[in-house]
C-alpha cells in the first residue's frame, strides 16, 4: 500500500510570487499532496489580508492538482499533526534565509520529532525574487507583472494609484 506523503509549505506569501509558485510546482512532484499554509502573522504587518493572500494563491495554482491552500494561525507543528504532514517545505534564496529557517526547522523538530524540514532552492530565474522587493517596486510604480500572478499585479496597481 502506497503511503500518502503530505508536505506543508508555510509562509506569509505577502504577496505570492512566481518564486513561491516555482517551489510549489516542484514540490508536488515529490509528494502526494502539498498544503500551502498561509500564515496570519500580525508581526509582519502584511499588505494584503489573509483572505486575499489565500485567494491569490488558489487562483494561481488552480490548474495544479494535489495542492490545497489554507489559512492558519496556530503552531505549524499542530497544523502538521492535524493534516498528517510529515515534511515542511522551505525555500532558500540566500545564506541569510538559511540561518532563520534552520532555527525554525530545529524548533519544529523539537516540538514534533517526526516532522522533517526540506529546504528547496529556487529555479535560477527566481533566485533574486522576494515579496518585499515586489512591494517596493510596486510602491514606486514599477512593473511587477513578470514577478507575480496577474491578480496580484492588478491589486498592487490599485493600491499604488491611491
Amino acid at each position: 500500500m502506497k503511503k500518502n506523503r503530505v508536505a506543508l509549505y508555510p509562509g506569509t506569501f505577502d504577496p505570492v510570487t512566481f518564486g513561491h509558485i516555482d517551489i510549489m510546482r516542484r514540490a508536488i512532484k515529490l509528494f502526494d499532496r502539498l498544503i500551502v499554509a498561509v500564515a496570519l502573522n500580525p508581526n509582519k504587518h502584511p499588505l494584503f489580508s489573509l483572505e486575499d493572500r489565500v485567494k491569490f494563491i488558489k487562483t494561481a495554482v488552480k490548474n495544479l492538482s494535489k495542492i490545497e491552500v489554507i489559512p492558519f494561525d496556530n503552531l505549524l507543528t499542530s497544523l502538521a499533526r492535524s493534516k498528517k504532514a510529515s515534511v515542511v517545505i522551505k525555500g532558500l534564496r540566500a545564506v541569510s534565509d538559511f540561518e532563520f529557517e534552520l532555527q525554525m526547522g530545529l524548533m519544529n523538530r523539537k516540538l514534533n520529532e517526526s516532522l522533517e524540514t526540506l529546504f528547496m532552492i529556487p529555479s535560477q530565474e527566481f533566485s533574486f525574487l522576494s515579496s518585499n522587493l515586489v512591494k517596493e517596486i510596486a510602491r514606486y510604480g514599477g512593473d511587477v507583472s513578470q514577478l507575480v500572478p496577474h491578480g496580484v499585479t492588478k491589486e498592487l496597481r490599485k493600491m499604488t494609484r491611491r
